[in-house]
């Protein structure tokens, strides 16, 4: 019994640790990434920068390092609580056992997910940022090299930022039309069902009937003005985008 509670003890402490370890080891990776955002602008100061991305870098590292040691430590006391449970002395109270052992091991597990899925999306910021910090070393190693083509590669960069502007609004524009696309079905739906209505009391009163027509006419010649209108402006914001 003795030794069954000691071991429970130490599973709660090491889950406490990586806990503990795994929030300190989100916040690193979300610091990395804004961290690199807010410098990519930033083309004056490149020592600091390069110091903090290797602090955090062998930060990384050794978290990485201490967080895999923890999850070894309780994979090894949820092994010793399993061969706890087997043991002939224990039977009568086998059931509670493997109840904690199991919640152990899915304690277990989802730390374990988390920290390979918080290490690879560190991973993948560090690749994609290595990577866009190599191109801007290439063109400033360009622009630096060759003061004939310094102007040229301006105007490269503008409209590389350019581009960028214009994808944003463009990504922008296709979410407003969406949504406009759903309010608009909505919408045509509840038209319908109006119109349904309407049509119903026009058969029965004749006196309705000329009315419903009139609307009709007018409401065509609404969704007529209201394409006319989306499409100008559609066609005005791609004529924006890649001008």
């Amino acid at each position: 019994l003795m030794f069954r509670k000691n071991l429970r003890k130490q599973a709660r402490q090491l889950e406490n640790e990586l806990d503990l370890k795994l929030v300190s080891f989100s916040k690193l990776c979300t610091s990395y990434s804004s961290s690199r955002d807010g410098r990519r602008g930033d083309s004056n100061s490149d020592t600091a920068p390069l110091l903090n991305n290797s602090t955090q870098d062998r930060m990384f590292e050794t978290m990485s390092g201490e967080i895999e040691q923890l999850l070894a430590k309780l994979t090894g006391v949820n092994d010793k609580m399993a061969e706890y449970t087997s043991t002939p002395g224990v039977t009568s109270l086998n059931a509670a056992l493997m109840h904690t052992l199991q919640r152990h091991r899915d304690i277990l597990q989802d730390y374990t997910h988390e920290f390979h899925k918080t290490k690879a999306n560190f991973l993948a910021i560090r690749e994609r940022e290595d990577l866009l910090g190599s191109v801007r070393k290439d063109i400033e190693t360009y622009k630096s090299g060759s003061g004939v083509n310094n102007r040229r590669t301006e105007l490269f960069l503008k409209e590389h930022e350019h581009l960028r502007n214009s994808d944003r609004l463009m990504d922008d524009t296709i979410s407003i039309a969406m949504a406009t696309k759903e309010n608009m079905t909505s919408q045509r739906g509840l038209l319908k069902s109006i119109q349904s209505r309407v049509n119903t009391l026009a058969n029965r009163f004749p006196a309705i009937n000329n009315l419903v027509q009139r609307l009709n006419l007018r409401k065509r010649r609404d969704s007529l003005i209201l394409g006319g209108v989306i499409g100008v402006c559609t066609i005005l914001l791609l004529l924006y985008a890649f001008h």
